[in-house]
């Protein structure tokens, strides 16, 4: 990395997201500012906004984890939202999903750096794992469009799991055009929240569904 390119500061905001795990990612935070961009993990433009627009918009998720639930994330490359997630709810357990070998190898090194009892990481692909396990929630990030994201992970949740993934501004027209998909897949109760008002500078867009199978 860049001499010149400086991590962002720690917005304040940090410690009441994270509460008492907020040490933990303070030490995933310099790692990945320090050696995300070699990496491949993070923009040569990330570092600067680092807490804002990845970790914390990660982190502000954690609310909507289901206590001592099993969640996939899929698409998880430099650590979000999974890693963040695994980081702040140590009372859930996290399969990380991951094809490319080199971020399956930060994201172990991470979990044994940090302690992390309750995170493994799998490599492959969503669709790879679809008779392997089920999952009470399935996360995402910028993995892909829901129309193409909802049939590689609605297989993975149990019936009655729930979808939860961070989206853009442009997820209503997303869901707009899943709408053949979702009925497939019998995707339910679909909404978007945001989350971090009053804690993030632009709050989080989550998009929120269950698979009711039987439904």
């Amino acid at each position: 990395m860049s001499d010149t390119v400086q991590v962002e500061p720690e917005p304040e905001s940090a410690t009441r997201i994270a509460g008492d795990r907020i040490d933990a990612l303070r030490a995933f935070a310099a790692d990945l500012g320090a050696r995300g961009e070699e990496l491949g993990l993070i923009g040569p433009l990330e570092a600067p906004r680092l807490w804002t627009r990845h970790l914390l918009n990660s982190a502000v998720l954690a609310p909507l984890i289901a206590e001592g639930g099993r969640v996939a994330d899929i698409g998880t490359g430099g650590g979000m939202p999974g890693l963040v997630l695994a980081i702040v709810r140590p009372d859930a357990r996290f399969l990380f999903i991951e094809p490319m070998e080199r971020r399956c190898a930060w994201l172990a090194e991470q979990i044994e750096t940090l302690g992390l009892e309750n995170a493994e990481v799998r490599r492959g692909r969503a669709e790879e794992f679809h008779d392997a396990f089920e999952v009470d929630q399935v996360t995402a990030r910028a993995v892909t469009a829901l129309r193409k994201l909802v049939p590689i992970t609605a297989p993975l949740l149990r019936d009655g799991g729930e979808m939860l993934f961070l989206k853009g501004a442009s997820v209503e027209q997303e869901i707009d055009a899943a709408e053949k998909v979702l009925r497939k897949h019998r995707v339910r109760d679909v909404s978007v929240e945001e989350l971090g008002d009053g804690l993030l500078a632009e709050t989080t867009r989550v998009f929120r569904a269950k698979v009711n199978r039987h439904g």
